[in-house]
């Protein structure tokens, strides 16, 4: 990403002998490393005169690391051996700045440095053109959700399929398939072949006529010359399997999507019908959908979603914050213009957000959209896991 600057230590690093960075003031000296190799990462120090090394015990040590937003943490070490080990773990990320004093025989030295892991900074107008958007972090709800099929139907009762009362020809035709008809509206005129009268076929309801059969000149006989439905309400069928069945119910709240376009719309669940479908065995749900705009088609598949419980938690993050990074799920925090992951410990999760359970505190800023940017932008930066 042009024109930003990443907050990694790019200076290289002298390493002493334990693999830590090596710290040089007059004649003393001090390697620091952090040990994570089959423990939680602690730091671990070796002393050094002129280059060679001195007992774990012959001098005091102390380590101060500020993170980024400032907070700070202070780390007294202790001998152990043949080293000095920190007062106390080392939480990840590994990103601060590093203050080190040291005290050997009455003489004292100390050193600052950064290290930077996991770290970019991205400046304000370059994060906006790119897209990316922070949100605070806060309280949510996670809903115990079910994925479900289902089917557009007509309602019972707003359905009509109209067959002559006496067979004859038809003299004329009013309506065509897709026409809009109120109740009482005539739609064909037929002759009877007993009076020899003509007679109307209106409509009973008001709706849309599904399809039409009926053509000037063909005898009307038994089968149905018009189907009318009121399609401004339609029946979401959702078929329920195995224990879904068992607790999910009236009243729930239901989300139904168009596979066509994605489209949701959001209603409850009004019955679970008694029998069971036998085709499918499976239990039948169903829905009630407003389709005033006529933009729902009955026969068509939908997907449902049915939110069974809902959790109350302190803290939850949307899906799309969440990326991988090295072992972790990590979202990328927002200081400023510097942006810093944090590993996190989740929780529960549903189709939008996860609960976190350690990482984060309430109010912090974290990138919600194009944080795969800012991912990348870390990655280039070659802000690795070497202390």
């Amino acid at each position: 990403m042009p024109g930003h600057t990443h907050g990694h230590d790019e200076v290289e690093v002298e390493k002493g002998s334990h693999g830590g960075r090596l710290l040089h003031a007059g004649d003393l000296g001090v390697e620091l490393a952090i040990f994570e190799d089959g423990v939680p990462p602690e730091f671990r120090a070796w002393l050094y005169r002129d280059g060679k090394p001195l007992p774990a015990e012959s001098g005091e040590l102390e380590v101060t690391l500020t993170r980024l937003g400032g907070t700070t943490e202070t780390q007294h070490f202790s001998s152990r051996g043949a080293y000095l080990a920190g007062s106390a773990l080392v939480r990840e990320p590994h990103s601060f700045d590093v203050s080190v004093s040291v005290r050997i025989d009455g003489q004292t030295a100390s050193w600052n440095y950064e290290s930077h892991e996991g770290r970019t900074r991205i400046p304000a107008d370059m994060a906006s053109t790119v897209g990316i958007r922070v949100a605070s972090v806060g309280p949510a709800l996670i809903r115990d959700e079910h994925e479900l099929q289902g089917l557009l139907t007509p309602i019972e009762g707003r359905h009509a399929r109209l067959t002559a009362r006496f067979p004859g020809p038809i003299l004329n035709v009013g309506v065509g398939v897709g026409d809009a008809v109120r109740r009482g509206q005539v739609l064909a005129t037929v002759e009877s072949n007993v009076s020899l009268a003509p007679f109307a076929i209106t409509s009973p309801i008001n709706g849309v006529v599904l399809s039409r059969s009926a053509t000037v000149g063909e005898i009307a006989g038994d089968e149905p010359l018009f189907e009318v439905a009121d399609l401004t309400e339609l029946w979401v069928d959702v078929h329920l399997f195995g224990s879904d069945a068992e607790h999910i119910g009236p009243g729930l709240p239901i989300e139904v999507s168009r596979l066509s376009d994605g489209v949701s719309t959001i209603t409850t669940l009004e019955r679970v019908l008694p029998a069971t479908a036998t085709a499918s065995q499976s239990t039948v749900g169903r829905a009630r959908i407003d389709n005033t705009d006529g933009r729902w088609r009955p026969g068509a598949a939908v997907r449902a979603r049915v939110t069974v419980a809902e959790h109350p938690v302190p803290l939850a993050v949307p899906l799309a914050a969440l990326q991988r990074f090295r072992d972790w799920d990590v979202v990328f925090v927002r200081i400023g213009e510097d942006y810093e992951i944090r590993p996190l410990q989740l929780g529960r999760r549903d189709s939008v957000q996860a609960e976190i359970l350690e990482g984060l505190s309430q109010g912090d800023e974290i990138v919600i959209e194009q944080s795969y940017l800012v991912k990348a932008d870390i990655e280039k930066s070659g802000a690795s896991h070497d202390h």
